[in-house]
């Protein structure tokens, strides 16, 4: 983080097949030591898997997934007189986004059995029917926040 200046946000090219920045954020999240081709057949294979499964498009799909795990509230730790608060704050729409995908992406990791694509498939399509490891974080992160509602004024 610099001293001084912002950041400037990088821009996310879309990815060739589907020209859509979220199937390339995707793939961003699922790669591993900087194997993208394998990331991309690992996306795309579970998209297939997502079509030939629920006769939809799967971009549609993917999208309805993302929308359905986004957090609308988070806690974050604020120290105030030597005792710690989980103070709940509204989450930005780049965070959420983000957040969304890698809770996706991870409870698709810990799922046992098959190959990454089915499990990946089966995370999303679980997520677009409101089930699956990703919903319950985000069910937990909202249940955090509600707890602590009486923190809220703590907010800085």
């Amino acid at each position: 983080m610099p001293r001084r200046g912002k950041v400037k946000k990088r821009q996310v090219s879309p990815d060739p097949f589907y020209n859509s920045t979220l199937v390339s954020k995707f793939i961003n999240v699922t790669m591993r030591r900087g194997k993208k081709s394998l990331a991309e057949r690992i996306v795309y294979g579970a998209m297939d898997i997502i079509k030939a499964k629920m006769k939809e498009d799967p971009l549609r799909v993917m999208e309805k997934a993302v929308e359905n795990v986004r957090p609308l509230l988070e806690t974050k730790s604020r120290r105030v007189g030597g005792a710690t608060y989980q103070v709940p704050v509204e989450v930005p729409p780049d965070r959420s986004l983000s957040l969304a995908i890698r809770w996706i992406v991870q409870f698709a990791k810990e799922r046992t059995g098959k190959s990454m694509q089915e499990k990946l498939a089966a995370e999303i399509m679980d997520a677009v029917n409101n089930r699956g490891g990703a919903i319950k974080r985000k069910e937990d992160t909202h249940k955090m926040a509600e707890a602590n509602r009486a923190f809220a004024h703590y907010k800085w």
